[in-house]
Order: C-alpha cells, then sequence, then structure tokens
C-alpha cells in the first residue's frame, strides 16, 4: 500500500517512514502542508498519516481541502491535542481515526492496518484467494499451508493483485506501489516482477492475465 507521511519532525519522519516500511507500505514523506496538498492532488494514495502542527499550510487546512475535494482517502491524524473537542472537530473534519502524540509504534501500526482494512473492506487480517492466502500482519503468504518465499514487494505487489481482483491493476499503479519519488524506476520493473511472481504462483490455480496496454487483470482459474 502507498502510504503518504506528514510529518515536519525529521527525526520522528524519519522513525515513523521505517516502521512503515517495514510493514511493506511505500512511504513519501513530506515535511510542510502546501507539500501535502500538493501530493494528494498529483498522485493517489491509501493511505495519509497526517500530522497536525505543520508549517506553511496546518494540517486541519490540508484535512479540509482534501475531504473537499470529495478524496476519500483514509486519513489517521497525528496531534498533541489532548482536549476532546479538538478531536471531535477533526473527526468532524473529515479524519478517519485520531492518535494522540506521544504514541507507540506497534499502536500505530495497528491502527494503519484497521484503517487499510476498513477501506477495503476486509474485517480480517487475512486475504484470501483460492488457495492462496495472505497473512497481512505477518506479511507471509500461503498457498494451502505451504509458505511461499515473497520479498517485501513481491507481496505488496499479491496483496494489491488480490484487493482489486476482477479489476485491472495498471503498470503505473504497480510502479506508484513500489516506488517512492527519490527511486529510480527501471523500464521492465514491473515486468520482472510479473514474471518472478508468475514462477511462484500459478501453480496455485491463480490466472493473473497480461492485458496488453493497460496492465494485469487476476482472475479466478478455472482449471
Amino acid at each position: 500500500m502507498r502510504v503518504l507521511l506528514v510529518e515536519d519532525d525529521p527525526l520522528l519522519a524519519d522513525a515513523l517512514r521505517i516502521a512503515l516500511s517495514q510493514s511493506a507500505h511505500q512511504v513519501d514523506v513530506v515535511g510542510d502542508g502546501e507539500l501535502a496538498d500538493q501530493a494528494l492532488r498529483d498522485a493517489s494514495y491509501d493511505l495519509t498519516v497526517l500530522d497536525i502542527g505543520l508549517p506553511k499550510m496546518n494540517g486541519r487546512d490540508v484535512l479540509r481541502r482534501l475531504r473537499q475535494s470529495n478524496a476519500g482517502t483514509p486519513v489517521l491524524v497525528l496531534s498533541a491535542l489532548e482536549r476532546i473537542e479538538d478531536r471531535v472537530d477533526l473527526l468532524n473534519l473529515g479524519a478517519d481515526d485520531f492518535l494522540q502524540k506521544p504514541f507507540h509504534l506497534s499502536e500505530l501500526d495497528a491502527r494503519v492496518k484497521a484503517l487499510l482494512r476498513r477501506a477495503h473492506r476486509h474485517a480480517k487480517n487475512e486475504l484470501e484467494f483460492g488457495r492462496i492466502k495472505l497473512d497481512i500482519d505477518a506479511r507471509r503468504c500461503f498457498v494451502d499451508q505451504s509458505a511461499m518465499d515473497l520479498t517485501a514487494r513481491e507481496f505488496a505487489v499479491v496483496e494489491l493483485l488480490l484487493l482489486r481482483a476482477g479489476r485491472v491493476v495498471t503498470r503505473s499503479q504497480i510502479l506508484d506501489l513500489l516506488y517512492g519519488w527519490e527511486d529510480n524506476q527501471g523500464t521492465n520493473t514491473v515486468e520482472v516482477l510479473i514474471y518472478r511472481l508468475r514462477k511462484k504462483l500459478d501453480f496455485s490455480g491463480w490466472n493473473l492475465k497480461t492485458i496488453r496496454g493497460m496492465g494485469y487483470l487476476l482472475e479466478s482459474s478455472r482449471g
């Protein structure tokens, strides 16, 4: 999943980026409200983790502008605010959840996973497709009872394909998932990764089709 992290404290931002990346999320980091507003207009994110006390444009205005654009991106607000009235105000502005500073990284991880499951209408910590099962929390993939050896990027792409089974997943969507703004994107990166996934998972009975000029479509196998 692709996450936008908006935090102006460099040390905290780096710690949160590392924590989110360890759960196989692709994390883009910005340090002020204007950059956050621009990023949310320019790209598609599965989740935004938003600090409120930001320079240039505060987090409330970022959230307000996001919701005025009718974007449904889940937003987890980070703030040191303690008054219940402040929390209610943020929820009324369109925040999906609120985490008060200071907090434990384990709680951040749990809330992020819960918001992503809710956004994709999955109440459980597992995704199943035919004989394939993904343990979202442990970031592990199984076919029947056998664990598959997937890299973090391979797991992220399988998760994306399963979440959007029956719909075309474009090459650009996969690249957005895999890479941040600072990464170099090879011309055949997606093709190589899909080739490796097919070698590892085609025996499971999934039917991953290449839709020429569009992307990839995961369908149930009839075999």
